[in-house]
């Protein structure tokens, strides 16, 4: 059954040996099925646990499971209200969840994060992967009165949400446009935004967001994480602190937009008035030199034939630097 590993990997959370005996016992079953969920948390899971005759089984290190009575143990007074919290072992996705009830009366503020996604992605469809407990992955549903034309620059907010906190916690992140964070100029945090609405409003946004605390084994890109800069956090409180910045952020956007928040996005971009290329997916690249961002989230080149304007769609950035 897929709860018996998670149950053995709780069983085994303080990171010290516990024999298969006493585990069985514990959770009231047979000893091979202890030793079958240990095989799919090395399988399937990616890892290690120590087995050691006379002794049991040891994970490498103390597991951090999210908890919702800890998250909202760290919420601020003023946003402890608005936000609806669950946790999850395991889903295929945190977006597709709450995307299933953005179209209904689902909670405003509702937030679903995941110990586990088989199924995760990042933007332009690029699968998001990362070993249990390495990552914070969580999705919240916000409800804005503007519509879908009116919410150009939501991702670039809430990537300055997510620098802002990282920055306090001592990790020297920046911001990619449009929705990266970066540390060292490799990806340690990544944004998806998927809308759901009319035109002119109100619109339900799924907001998912993955952070790397370790960094992921086996990815096509150069990744970062929290730790290869000396910052350790639980993730249950990186959690609440991200929420508690969110929902300032979430409020402002809903009132006035991306304005208020561009210039402060430009002083954290990795690439302000740098060379970059931006590839499409379909088209030549375009080769030119960073400007910021305008009120409404597009990125402002400057190329050979003048100042172009490029808004969040097909569109990959890359530093010629």
């Amino acid at each position: 059954m897929a709860e018996w590993p998670f149950a053995v990997l709780r069983a085994l959370s303080d990171g010290k040996f516990h024999s298969g005996e006493a585990i069985a016992q514990s959770l009231g079953c047979s000893r091979t099925l202890i030793w079958q969920a240990v095989h799919t948390i090395e399988t399937e899971f990616g890892l290690p646990v120590f087995s050691v005759r006379g002794q049991g089984y040891r994970l490498p290190q103390p597991m951090d499971w999210l908890d919702v009575a800890a998250i909202r143990a760290d919420l601020s007074p003023g946003c402890s209200e608005d936000w609806t919290i669950a946790v999850a072992d395991q889903v295929d996705s945190t977006n597709t969840q709450l995307l299933s009830r953005a179209n209904s009366d689902g909670l405003h503020g509702l937030v679903l994060a995941a110990e586990l996604q088989s199924a995760g992605r990042g933007r332009l469809g690029r699968r998001w992967q990362a070993r249990l407990g390495d990552c914070l992955m969580f999705s919240l549903l916000w409800r804005f009165d503007r519509g879908l034309a009116e919410l150009a620059g939501l991702s670039l907010a809430v990537g300055l949400a997510l620098a802002r906190v990282l920055r306090q916690l001592g990790a020297p992140v920046e911001l990619k446009w449009p929705n990266d964070v970066l540390l060292g100029g490799c990806k340690m945090a990544g944004i998806l935004i998927e809308l759901s609405g009319d035109a002119l409003g109100p619109a339900a946004v799924v907001i998912g967001i993955g952070i790397n605390l370790r960094e992921p084994q086996d990815v096509d890109q150069a990744v970062s994480a929290l730790s290869s800069c000396g910052v350790e956090v639980s993730r249950n409180r990186l959690l609440a602190l991200l929420l508690n910045e969110l929902h300032g952020v979430l409020q402002t956007f809903n009132s006035q937009g991306f304005a208020p928040f561009a210039d402060a996005w430009m002083a954290l971009s990795a690439h302000q008035d740098q060379p970059v290329r931006l590839s499409f997916s379909h088209g030549e690249p375009i080769e030119g030199v960073a400007r910021g961002v305008a009120d409404n989230g597009a990125l402002l080149v400057d190329t050979a034939s003048g100042r172009q304007t490029f808004h969040v769609g097909e569109v990959s950035l890359r530093s010629l630097g």
